[in-house]
């Protein structure tokens, strides 16, 4: 058996989110900016030569079948017919349910680390197929640049934001992502915008209306830090809340007065994915 260390899975910001449609199947047509920030999770994989297939780092009410790790690794042995199979250990950083991509993230990682390890010999968009199978975002992380998303999110476009200093707040729920799209109260017919409108300001999340309702916790840290470094930003359909800062010490500052019930992070944008220098 050979292992493989240090695999990181980074998560992810909607820098905005705008929903413009819904499909025929209910899926819902987006808009919206996806940047990577230097909070990850970390992976750890050994291959077996028996084919089987184990996760040595249990997540507490996620089972095997539920769990995109597991779920990844056992789609890229379907597609591909490999025979082996692997010991996969999660370090876990980012917050569940948070709108930060995290289980996305650790799903593209392992379509990615065990093709190279597993010798299957797909590229990038073959995965990427693979990982819309498992979900919408885990494109973006296999993908590995800062991009511009359109369809169901998985239609991407690079683009080079600023990369600035974020505080990122995690209040102390989870949040239901398909009742928050299932509300009536949902904006779906905004009108789309361009890149250029976004790089001009335009980075409204028509999410934030809605979870903040539902939510009052969200609610509540989303006023305290929009009164400190507005404009505060909802990612995806949250919990996490974001804002920019000038500085690490200026979010430091932020963060230690932070809400009660509440946790968070000092982070930095980034749009190249680490993944794909482990790649490289």
């Amino acid at each position: 058996m050979s292992a493989s260390t240090g695999w990181p899975a980074p998560a992810k910001l909607n820098l905005m989110l705008r929903v413009v449609g819904r499909r025929p199947d209910g899926y819902h047509l987006l808009q919206t900016v996806f940047q990577f920030i230097d909070l990850m999770d970390e992976l750890t994989f050994q291959v077996r030569e028996d084919g089987e297939i184990r996760r040595l780092s249990p997540i507490p009410g996620v089972t095997d079948d539920n769990d995109l790790v597991i779920r990844a690794a056992r789609l890229l042995q379907q597609a591909t017919g490999t025979g082996l199979g692997a010991d996969i250990e999660l370090d876990k950083r980012i917050p569940l349910g948070g709108g930060l991509g995290g289980g996305s993230s650790d799903a593209a990682t392992t379509l990615v680390a065990l093709n190279q390890l597993w010798a299957c010999g797909l590229d990038a968009a073959q995965l990427a197929e693979l990982g819309l199978r498992l979900g919408a975002d885990v494109p973006i992380f296999v993908h590995g640049h800062a991009a511009w998303a359109e369809g169901i999110g998985e239609q991407l476009s690079e683009v080079v934001p600023s990369t600035p200093v974020y505080v990122l707040l995690a209040p102390a729920v989870r949040v239901d992502t398909a009742s928050v799209f299932q509300d009536p109260e949902l904006t779906r017919d905004s009108a789309r915008i361009t890149v250029r409108d976004f790089l001009a300001g335009e980075q409204r999340n028509d999410c934030l209306p809605v979870v903040k309702k539902r939510y009052p916790e969200i609610e509540q840290a989303y006023d305290w830090l929009n009164t400190r470094a507005a404009p505060a930003r909802l990612t995806g359909t949250g919990a996490c809340l974001f804002a920019s800062c000038p500085d690490r010490v200026t979010a430091a500052a932020l963060l230690k007065d932070r809400p009660p019930k509440t946790t968070g992070f000092v982070v930095r944008g980034m749009n190249r994915s680490p993944l794909l220098d482990r790649c490289s």
